[in-house]
């Protein structure tokens, strides 16, 4: 089904399909389109859930902030990549222990500044080094090997899909290898929200704990202006964490959840449609007004826009 529109000085020059569920507060469906059964890889969607599996497992943080960059997907600025640091050192480990692949920040900002002081690609600029801290001091935590704990066999990766099988209240529907080289999991995008909406609704428990965490620092969830940041910021006890290919999840507390995959994966279409989901469940703030729509430039200045049609 047909989410979103690109429009260029007036004309619609493209258009996004995909899907999207919106449960209420009781986790039933009260709206949808596309397919919201089948199964999908939520992509970085996925590390709340797993955050939640690690603290199952025995991860103990010294801060819980931690927790949120170990549910993110940071930008590399410098409070991300110390506090990285943080968590490896207070685990006994150091950057060589971490098996994402060597990359930039993805804060542009943050790229040219490593670019200029002469540095390079490096693990820990990588956006998932945060988790997979946490993987590693989890790992320590049971006295699991550390050289293969992105391997779906692993220990680790047995309990975490474990934990997010029962988060999400639906079997996991396929296993693959995300960006960073842990596993993916597959499932739908109402199982999604469910699991999300678990989360943010939790009255104590682990799941409290990465819902209060992530809520509560959303600069180490993605980084300065960011989306996910600024729906946090912007709606109180909101729960949101995005993902590659076009993926968003979002939950708030006594109100509903919301899951939604765009399907060619562009990422510029998820504001505008979560937006429009939101609105149906009666949320309303100023920051859904300025995510509403995602400006399309020519020559410099906004010719147009990326604007939900659901």
């Amino acid at each position: 089904m047909i989410l979103a529109e690109v429009v260029r000085s007036g004309f619609v020059e493209c258009v996004h399909h995909g899907s999207v569920v919106v449960l209420d507060a009781a986790g039933a469906v009260v709206a949808s389109a596309g397919d919201v059964t089948g199964p999908v890889f939520p992509r970085s969607s996925n590390k709340p859930l797993q955050t939640v599996g690690m603290l199952r497992s025995g991860l103990s943080v010294a801060d819980p902030a931690d927790l949120a960059l170990i549910s993110g997907s940071h930008f590399g600025e410098p409070f991300h990549v110390d506090r990285v640091r943080s968590i490896l050192r207070a685990a006994g480990l150091g950057e060589e222990n971490l098996l994402c692949p060597v990359d930039f920040p993805l804060s542009a900002t943050e790229r040219d500044a490593v670019v200029r002081a002469g540095g390079g690609a490096e693990r820990i600029y990588m956006n998932c080094s945060g988790k997979h801290a946490g993987m590693l001091a989890t790992c320590v935590a049971n006295g699991w090997p550390l050289d293969d704990y992105r391997d779906a066999k692993h220990p680790l990766q047995v309990a975490l899909a474990e934990t997010v099988t029962e988060l999400v209240g639906e079997p996991i529907a396929a296993t693959g290898v995300d960006g960073c080289g842990a596993p993916v999991f597959a499932f739908s995008l109402t199982a999604l929200a469910r699991g999300f909406l678990r989360l943010a609704a939790a009255p104590d428990g682990y799941e409290r704990q990465v819902a209060d965490a992530v809520r509560a620092a959303p600069e180490l969830v993605a980084g300065t202006g960011q989306d996910d940041t600024q729906l946090m910021h912007g709606v109180p006890g909101l729960l949101a964490k995005g993902g590659a290919e076009g993926v968003v999840a979002v939950a708030i507390p006594d109100v509903g959840a919301v899951a939604i995959k765009v399907a060619d994966g562009a990422m510029r279409a998820r504001m505008p449609v979560l937006v429009s989901a939101l609105r149906r469940l009666g949320v309303d703030a100023p920051v859904l007004d300025e995510l509403a729509t995602v400006s399309m430039l020519g020559g410099g200045v906004r010719v147009g826009e990326v604007r939900a049609v659901w």
